[in-house]
């Protein structure tokens, strides 16, 4: 079964159909997979599953190897909806029930460890109510 995820998740960015995709890639398919990891811990996982020829690629073997160590070995636990909930309410400093994209931005860009500009216009995307044009979080 997890085989089975990590190929569905690696063939979406595998366009060519070659079993590779552009090393730029692995971590949102890693996210795809629900793992989350720091960007230090991206880059090391990257060097594990990097090929040497050509350079710049993960095949899909060397990938579904790591990426299946890394979901039996739980190496990141993902944080629960409660804490979730309890990050929003801390943010929502107004007690709007909403967070706008601007917020989340800086927030997300600036504190912590800093989400790169892609990876903030994806979640933006997914979470943006596309009626109003605000982040509601319950």
């Amino acid at each position: 079964i997890l085989r089975s995820a990590c190929e569905t998740a690696f063939d979406i960015f595998d366009q060519a159909q070659t079993k590779t995709c552009d090393v730029r890639e692995v971590g949102t398919i890693i996210r795809y997979l629900g793992i989350y990891p720091s960007e230090e811990q991206l880059r090391a996982w990257i060097k594990e599953m990097e090929e040497e020829e050509p350079a710049g690629y993960v095949t899909l073997d060397r990938f579904s190897r790591v990426a299946i160590k890394l979901l039996t070995s739980n190496v990141i636990v993902r944080d629960d909806e409660e804490r979730l909930f309890r990050a929003f309410l801390t943010l929502d400093t107004d007690k709007k029930g909403y967070l706008t994209p601007e917020e989340l931005r800086a927030y997300m860009t600036t504190e912590g460890e800093p989400f790169s500009p892609e990876e903030i216009e994806e979640m933006l995307v997914a979470c943006t109510d596309p009626n109003e044009g605000k982040i509601y979080y319950e």
